[in-house]
């Protein structure tokens, strides 16, 4: 029996870097763009609260699929286990460039 898929999706979006968990990513029918689907967030029902991954799931709960621009992500990972998503700057000096990279004209 084959287990379920998980994936983590490292992307750019408004300045920060997210990191959510999808059961599916794709190239989407949209042109430049990946499709993420079937959005995982924690389902414990415990007193301890992750406010990172409260403020992923409240941002992304009407959300049924994302088409991501290719240029904003950054990786995709398959992983064996889901860790917390997360919301965090862009930090100084952190070697994050968009894709594709164009070099300077000369002058």
């Amino acid at each position: 029996m084959q287990e379920n898929i998980l994936y983590k999706v490292i992307f750019i979006n408004r300045s920060k870097v997210y990191e959510l968990y999808a059961n599916e990513v794709y190239s989407s029918d949209i042109y430049g763009f990946i499709l993420v689907a079937d959005l995982v967030f924690d389902q414990n029902k415990t007193i301890v609260i992750d406010p990172a991954e409260d403020k992923i799931r409240e941002e992304f709960e009407n959300v049924n699929v994302l088409h991501l621009p290719v240029q904003s992500v950054i990786r995709i990972e398959e992983v064996k286990k889901k860790m917390s998503c997360k919301i965090r700057d862009i930090k100084k000096g952190e070697n994050i460039a968009s894709f594709p990279h164009m070099p300077k004209p000369n002058k």
